[in-house]
């Protein structure tokens, strides 16, 4: 259980710096964030590879690099999509 815990926490530390370096808010405020660390992490891991530091079964490096790219397509998806219903 506290595994867990703990993986969620690191989730969404890790979807919280990818909105930081971004520079865009996530959608959904803590959940979005454990949900762009996780989905981010499967992302970064599938393209990156497992490498790094490996904390509560996140490589950190890749994760990062997964939400970031994962909150930048997000936001390009959003903004089109306030376009066509302004």
């Amino acid at each position: 259980m506290f595994s867990f815990l703990w993986a969620l926490i690191i989730g969404g530390i890790i979807g919280w710096i990818a909105g930081m370096i971004v520079g865009k808010d996530i959608p959904g405020g803590v959940f979005g964030n454990i949900i762009a660390g996780f989905v981010g992490a499967w992302l970064g891991t599938a393209i990156f590879g497992n490498w790094g530091p490996d904390i509560a079964g996140f490589a950190i490096i890749p994760a990062i690099i997964g939400s970031v790219l994962l909150v930048f397509l997000l936001s390009l998806i959003m903004r089109a999509f306030r376009r066509t219903t302004d």
